[in-house]
Formats: C-alpha cells, sequence, structure tokens
C-alpha cells in the first residue's frame, strides 16, 4: 500500500511541466516529487495517440516500479488527452490528475464573452477536447489556435541567454512564433469583440507569458493550470490519507527543503538550466534515465 512518506509522480513530454511542479511544490512543500520529462520523444504534441498512450503507460509503469509513487500528476494535456482513462483502468488504486485546457476557469472571468485558446495540435484536435468544447460551445465564442513547434522552441530557449529587456518580441524564436500565432487569432482587448481572455493550453507556454503579453496587451487574463491542479492534487491525497505531515510542526516553521528528483529521457543538460532558469534548483537534482 502507499505510504504518505512516498513521493509524488509528475511527467511531461519535457521540461513544460516543471511549470505544474512549481505550483505544486508551492501547495505542498513538505512533499516529495520525482519529476519525469520525457524529452527523447518530445514534443508529443505533435506525434500520434497511439504512441503518447504507450509512453505514458510506460512511465506511469516506471515511476510505479522503480520510486514507488503515491500519487501521479500527468503534466501534459495532450498525454492526458490521449491516456488519461485507460490509466485509471489500468491503476485504479493510484491517485490520478490529469490535464486539460482551462476553459471552464475562462468562461468565468472573460467579460467580453470572446476567449483565445492556445495549445499544441495534439490537444487541440483530440476527441477529449473536442468534448470539451462542444459542452461550452454555446456560452462564448471560442478562437483556438494550435502552435506548432511552439513547445519544442521554449523547450531549446532554456540554454539561451534571457532577451535584454526592451528587445523586439519577435528576435527570438519563440517570440517569432507567438507573434505569429496571436496575430492568426485576430484582436485581443477589452473592447466588446475582442478576446479579453487566453487560455494557456500547454504546460510550456507559462514560460513564455513576457512575450505574450506583449502581444495581447495588459488588459487580457491568462488562464493556465498549475494552480488548479495543485489544488486538486493536494485534496485527493488528503481525501486518501496520504498527504505527508512533517513530525513536531508547528505552524510558524519554515518547511524543510523538499526531497526533488528531476528526471529526463534526453539531454540532463536541457532540465538542468530548465531547473535553474524556472524553479532555482540545482544540477544535482538532474539526471538522465532510461523509460523502455
Amino acid at each position: 500500500m502507499p505510504q504518505a512518506s512516498f513521493p509524488i509522480g509528475v511527467f511531461d513530454s519535457g521540461v513544460g511541466g516543471l511549470s505544474v511542479l512549481r505550483a505544486l511544490l508551492a501547495a505542498m512543500p513538505h512533499e516529495r516529487f520525482v519529476y519525469l520529462a520525457d524529452s527523447a520523444n518530445a514534443p508529443y504534441g505533435e506525434r500520434g495517440d497511439a504512441f503518447v498512450a504507450a509512453r505514458t503507460h510506460a512511465i506511469t509503469q516506471y515511476l510505479r516500479e522503480q520510486h514507488h509513487i503515491k500519487a501521479l500528476v500527468v503534466a501534459c494535456n495532450t498525454a492526458t488527452a490521449a491516456a488519461i482513462h485507460e490509466v485509471r483502468s489500468s491503476h485504479p488504486d493510484l491517485p490520478l490528475v490529469g490535464l486539460e485546457p482551462a476553459i471552464k476557469p475562462a468562461l468565468a472571468v472573460t467579460k467580453t464573452g470572446h476567449v483565445g485558446v492556445i495549445g499544441t495540435r495534439g490537444t487541440l484536435t483530440s476527441a477529449k477536447f473536442s468534448k470539451l468544447m462542444a459542452s461550452l460551445q454555446e456560452q462564448a465564442h471560442f478562437v483556438v489556435q494550435p502552435c506548432d513547434g511552439l513547445a519544442h522552441a521554449i523547450e531549446r530557449s532554456v540554454a539561451l541567454p534571457v532577451a535584454a529587456p526592451g528587445s523586439p518580441v519577435d528576435a527570438t524564436e519563440t517570440g517569432a512564433l507567438c507573434a505569429r500565432y496571436v496575430q492568426a487569432m485576430g484582436s485581443f482587448g477589452t473592447a466588446p469583440g475582442q478576446m479579453d481572455t487566453l487560455v494557456l493550453g500547454c504546460t510550456h507556454y507559462i514560460f513564455v507569458a513576457h512575450e505574450l503579453r506583449a502581444l495581447v496587451g495588459p488588459g487580457v487574463q491568462f488562464i493556465e493550470t498549475g494552480e488548479p491542479v495543485a489544488r486538486q492534487t493536494r485534496r485527493l491525497l488528503d481525501t486518501a490519507g496520504l498527504l505527508h505531515q512533517p513530525i513536531h510542526a508547528t505552524a510558524d516553521e519554515t518547511p524543510a527543503t523538499p526531497s526533488i528528483q528531476l528526471l529526463t529521457t534526453g539531454p540532463v543538460a536541457m532540465l538542468e538550466a530548465a531547473a535553474q532558469r524556472w524553479l532555482d534548483l540545482p544540477a544535482s537534482c538532474c539526471r538522465s534515465v532510461q523509460v523502455p
């Protein structure tokens, strides 16, 4: 049986899921985490459902057998869409949290009734997403934009210097892709008929929020999934009696540094750079693994 002291598993096709891990760490600072980036096979959004489902099953099995995880967060919209129901059936005893583009939260905040949605092609063309959109189609006007190549460009960007303040948005590969896709969507703003809300339907995209903000303007609200996923994960663990409660903890105690392992099936240098840039974690947390 899983024990409360066992780690929570988190996985994504690459380093984008670190945005979800960041939210999980904030919500549950005493927990242990094992994060796995399947970077050797990224990006999932441009692969077929059968391949993504096979990788999701293999990684779930690996994390259970090698790291004895007590819960799994599938920090990837594409993997959730392709495989979450099958994984639930195969591992009914494992608390499981998946991701989907945050359309419902967007509906709660839009004032113009016009919502933009960006994501990978794999997510936005999935049956799961189509079903979600069909159920909400009458509640707002949606502009859905697949962003081919953007997640992969964000992965590559972690090894590059941060753009100087004041640089044109399209001076980098990620900025140029953001500009192309935002311009293809239409008008953003708070006036009637404009999109006042943008759903970031891929975990990578929060890491280009600065570029997106420069393109859509200050009045547009960004909706991403990290914090809601962290809250749901905490609720599931609490209900199952699996939240880790440190011994002799007091309300005003500073939490101990959590135990974090960051694993990748691809080049470890990319994960090290992302961990340092986005989570301020040392390279010693990272290592390369093979998941058949």
